[in-house]
């Protein structure tokens, strides 16, 4: 029983790690102009785990509004001038499932917004056979496992946008110091000929014909 035991674990991290490299985890890039709103819908049924994962990679203070909301139009969840989240939640019913990404507090600047959406598998029934009831049991540990890593996946791939990010910051403001040092290199330098040109003319002597 132990090494029938070991052999199953073994098998189901093989197959979950499969899983996952053929399994499409898709990120999505969209540009979202100011004082708009740019809105998705997936269909999932009662019981059906859902996760929204999002990251502000460009555009102004990094801040974006989120909205999601069920068939009947309830609220589900609402952020807002986020810059980056994760909301995991089950699906109270059958339907549509909304979920917005609003930049209505930027005058000017447009937003680049990275996101996913994962839904889970559908909620199944229990069955009273052993066999099949030790079948679900697996299926069940698999899907926890894959689930996980493709979390870990995506995870990583935040973690590259907001790495990128925040060199674009960095990078930014060292050019901003270079210019401002720049400029008052210029304004020391041009106080100082301002100074040399007073007192030269302060000390000089005129003379009276």
């Amino acid at each position: 029983y132990y090494i029938t035991n070991n052999l199953s674990r073994m098998f189901v991290l093989w197959l979950s790690c499969l899983i996952v490299q053929l399994l499409p985890a898709y990120s999505y890039f969209i540009s979202i102009e100011p004082k708009k709103e740019i809105c998705f819908y997936d269909a999932a049924i009662s019981g059906t785990k859902m996760s929204l994962t999002f990251e502000v990679s460009e555009g102004g203070f990094l801040d974006i509004d989120v909205r999601i909301s069920g068939p009947e139009g309830k609220t589900v969840y609402k952020g807002s001038r986020e810059s980056s989240g994760k909301y995991a939640f089950s699906a109270y019913m059958d339907g549509d499932y909304k979920y917005c990404f609003g930049n209505a507090m930027s005058k000017m600047t447009s937003k680049v917004v990275k996101f996913n959406m994962d839904i889970g598998e559908k909620p199944k029934h229990e069955s009273g056979d052993t066999v099949d009831q030790d079948h679900d049991k697996l299926a069940e540990q698999l899907e926890q496992l894959s689930g996980q890593l493709v979390a870990v996946k995506h995870d990583q791939e935040y973690m590259e946008v907001r790495d990128r990010t925040h060199g674009m910051i960095n990078g930014s403001t060292n050019q901003r110091v270079v210019w401002w040092a720049f400029f008052e290199a210029l304004v020391l330098l041009a106080m100082s000929l301002g100074q040399v040109y007073y007192l030269k003319r302060f000390f000089e002597v005129r003379r009276v014909v």
